[in-house]
């Protein structure tokens, strides 16, 4: 068989291995949550059938052990550890938690965990002393011991991809959330495709009882369906949890990056007694509340320095420019530059009762305020605005 066999088997491996180690450190911090446990082993589980039944690795389990096709039941093992944890992740999500929900959930882990067992023994019975490296299945369809081990892992494997398929097509009108919608349908089409691997090796099988020879379909048609089956239905679990965080970083990434100009303009304002320095390792939601806070400390400094007249004029000016999205934000980015000006040159602060107005502009508009940051050009048209009507009104 050629190196480029194996190709296949090595892209979703390395897709599911990327997924646990990208889970470990949340497995680490909430290891006592059901579902994230679950989770976890499920990409354990996965991960370790893809290298098992990965050709090369069958061959150095074999070698390595003395034992002839021990990397069989090993594989099934990690098959069904991984359909028991499917079915409970399901479970999990459809039902709210209760005592009857638990019951289920340990029934469906005993009755695979006895899968398991029987597998072993029925391997241990059997007289398999060839090595078969890709026609295992066929090659011993009509061995004692071997034949029922082999059904056994299939039959497993079938019914938990059939109530799975079930459960999922029952559930998924109830389905609102959109990233939850989203793995349901990832879940139905990996469990679809377990179904379709187990048809293949059962027609496989059951054409080598009648004397036909159909192992094609054993060996070459249904390992695709099954790499495809890990990959999906690890997608299905992982998107539903995944997605929220991500489309949260991104969120918070964008914000963290609106407020970039106004943080670089009020940053050196006054140091925080006590600061804590941040580094980009750091969590982005941690970075991005030190920045707010800066922001919102620097912005209480400057009240003072905060002079409403200029506020009124920057906004009537804005308003009267062509292309000024947010007359408010502009006003409050050319406002908070005359103050920060005012305070480095150690200026007095602002004459006069404050107004209202100029708190808002401090407290109430840091979006709108960092926003107009992100447009020089315009700050500078509607700077040149009222300079050039101050100079009117003075003259006039």
């Amino acid at each position: 068989m050629s190196p480029s066999f194996h190709i296949p088997y090595l892209l979703p491996t390395a897709l599911l291995a990327l997924a646990l180690v990208l889970k470990l450190p949340t497995f680490l911090r909430a290891s006592r949550d059901p579902d994230v446990r679950a989770t976890t082993l499920l990409l354990i589980w996965a991960t370790a059938v893809l290298v098992v039944i990965t050709p090369v690795n069958i061959e150095r389990l074999n070698d390595l052990t003395g034992v002839p096709n021990i990397a069989s039941p090993w594989a099934y093992s990690f098959l069904t550890a991984f359909c028991a944890t499917g079915l409970t992740m399901i479970m999990r999500w459809r039902e709210a938690p209760s005592v009857g929900r638990r019951r289920r959930i340990r029934r469906i882990y005993w009755i695979y965990a006895g899968v398991v067992a029987v597998l072993w023994l029925t391997f241990v019975l059997a007289d398999v002393p060839t090595a078969r490296v890709y026609d295992l299945d066929t090659y011993y369809a009509g061995t004692p011991w071997m034949r029922e081990h082999i059904l056994l892992y299939i039959a497993a494997h079938t019914v938990s991809s059939l109530v799975a398929v079930s459960m999922l097509w029952k559930w998924f009108p109830e389905v609102a959330n959109r990233w939850l919608k989203a793995g349901v349908v990832f879940l139905q089409l990996g469990f679809a495709s377990g179904l379709v691997f187990d048809v293949a090796k059962a027609a496989a099988i059951g054409a080598r009882w009648s004397g036909h020879d159909w192992d094609v379909l054993s060996t070459r048609a249904a390992p695709p369906f099954a790499l495809l089956e890990a990959a999906l239905v690890a997608l299905g679990f992982i998107v539903p949890q995944v997605g929220p965080a991500l489309q949260k970083w991104v969120r918070d990434q964008r914000e963290y990056r609106r407020l970039g100009p106004l943080w670089h303009a009020l940053r050196n304002l006054a140091p925080a007694a006590a600061e804590a320095r941040f580094g980009p390792w750091t969590p982005l939601d941690l970075r991005l509340l030190q920045r707010r806070q800066r922001i919102h400390d620097a912005l209480r400094l400057l009240g003072p320095y905060v002079d409403p007249a200029l506020y009124r004029r920057a906004h009537e000016a804005a308003r009267c420019e062509d292309g000024v999205p947010d007359a408010d934000g502009v006003a409050g980015a050319l406002a908070i530059s005359a103050a920060v000006g005012a305070y480095r040159q150690g200026g007095p602060p602002v004459a006069g009762p404050r107004e209202p107005q100029a708190g808002v502009v401090v407290s109430g508009r840091i979006e709108s305020i960092a926003s107009a940051l992100h447009r020089p050009r315009i700050l500078e048209d509607v700077r040149r605005r009222m300079t050039s009507t101050g100079s009117a009104h003075h003259h006039g």
